[in-house]
């Protein structure tokens, strides 16, 4: 099942932002940065990209997790959330 798309804009919103942190991250390696500047980068990047991921959960996860008659598939579901570990 596909993500609803007003869910997958939000995500991909969030996303978009880590990809400029990263790319912000690269240039301060580049230019020889500090290593607790890079440092301080990198954990502000991580967490924008679990906050993309556990806004997938809020918004409806589980459609993530459903089988094609559209119930929720405990295997698939489990799996999605391990994913995220």
């Amino acid at each position: 099942m596909e993500i609803p798309e007003t869910d997958s804009n939000s995500v991909k919103k969030r996303l978009s932002r880590a990809q400029g942190q990263l790319g912000g991250i690269i240039k301060m390696l580049d230019e020889g940065r500090q290593c607790t500047d890079v440092l301080t980068q990198l954990a502000a990047a991580q967490a924008a990209i679990s906050r993309a991921a556990f806004a997938l959960i809020a918004s409806g996860f589980a459609n993530c997790a459903q089988d094609d008659s559209g119930k929720i598939d405990r295997a698939k579901l489990e799996k999605a959330f391990l994913s995220l570990s």
